[in-house]
């Protein structure tokens, strides 16, 4: 599904994106740098309605990106102990952005996320099956979680917004402490479970070109496949630190340190892979986007 193209060429593109001061917003700016792509960010705050309608009319973008949003620091846990600051930014914010965009006739691009699932009897761990963009989310063990799939099931009544499902985000940069590898890399203890991922070198590119499309509706956006914990560091001690070791706990060990659950799924990424062909499986992604470009050992 599709709107009309807006960004064709009687009509330069121009970007208005929200989340300046988080990771994928600064990455995106970067990325519209290198395109040569005018953009701006978004001063508003997202539950202020005024101030949303005020940056569109000053601004005057052909697309709309929303990077903003809680996911608490240092993790998820903090959601649970701040569900109204949650809910402020990740349900009233991103709904109200969405409102102004569709008023304004304007793609609202929104990461999302895909940590509203979780491995089932109709989608076993290890089974190649994974959930589908019309799927239903079945994991609500964090408020975090929670709060995401309530706004997606909402944010499917807008016809303007395409929804994009990000996991565990990777990059290329591995002093990020945002970024998934450095995680683990830096935790006492790793559970060791298959998940998809999203390598955002890879694919925050191809959230610019699905703008240019004018692609709307619910995407899982990660790369094909899924890799573990341990595949993950195995390939950082081969590539990084041939010295790297881990140790590994269950998820019975991992509850007691934890306070909100965590999602382990797969989802399902042909519908992405069908619109750009491209598209690496996410072992491959990773050698190329990541290790390879980082290596530090010999002979990986």
């Amino acid at each position: 599904m599709g709107l009309p193209a807006n960004g064709s060429s009687e009509k330069p593109l121009k970007f208005l994106i929200y989340g300046r001061t988080g990771w994928i917003g600064g990455l995106l700016g970067k990325l519209c740098e290198s395109k040569g792509i005018d953009y701006q960010y978004g001063s508003g705050r997202l539950e202020n309605r005024l101030s949303l309608e005020s940056d569109i009319a000053s601004v005057k973008p052909t697309h709309v990106f929303n990077a903003a949003g809680v996911t608490g620091r240092p993790n998820v846990d903090w959601c649970e102990s701040h569900k109204v600051e949650t809910i402020r930014t990740n349900v009233v914010g991103t709904l109200t952005l969405a409102d102004v965009c569709r008023d304004n006739g304007l793609v609202l691009i929104n990461y999302a996320t895909g940590c509203i699932f979780e491995y089932d009897a109709d989608h076993p761990i290890e089974s190649g099956v994974g959930f589908k963009e019309g799927d239903s989310p079945n994991f609500t063990g964090s408020f975090y979680s929670k709060t995401k799939a309530m706004v997606e099931e909402l944010l499917k009544n807008y016809e303007n917004v395409c929804t994009l499902r990000v996991r565990m985000p990777i990059s290329s940069d591995l002093a990020n402490p945002r970024n998934f590898i450095t995680k683990i890399t830096r935790y006492d203890k790793v559970v060791n479970i298959p998940n998809s991922m999203t390598i955002l070198d890879e694919l925050l590119p191809i959230s610019i070109e699905m703008a240019k499309r004018n692609l709307t509706g619910i995407w899982n956006f990660t790369n094909p496949g899924v890799v573990s914990h341990n595949e993950i560091l195995e390939m950082y001690r081969d590539y990084i630190d041939s010295n790297f070791s881990w140790k590994n706990f269950t998820l019975e060990e991992q509850a007691k340190v934890i306070i909100a659950p965590r999602s382990n799924n797969e989802l399902d990424a042909n519908k992405l892979k069908n619109e750009f062909p491209e598209l690496l499986s996410i072992k491959e992604s990773l050698v190329k986007y990541v290790f390879e470009p980082n290596k530090k050992t010999r002979g990986a």
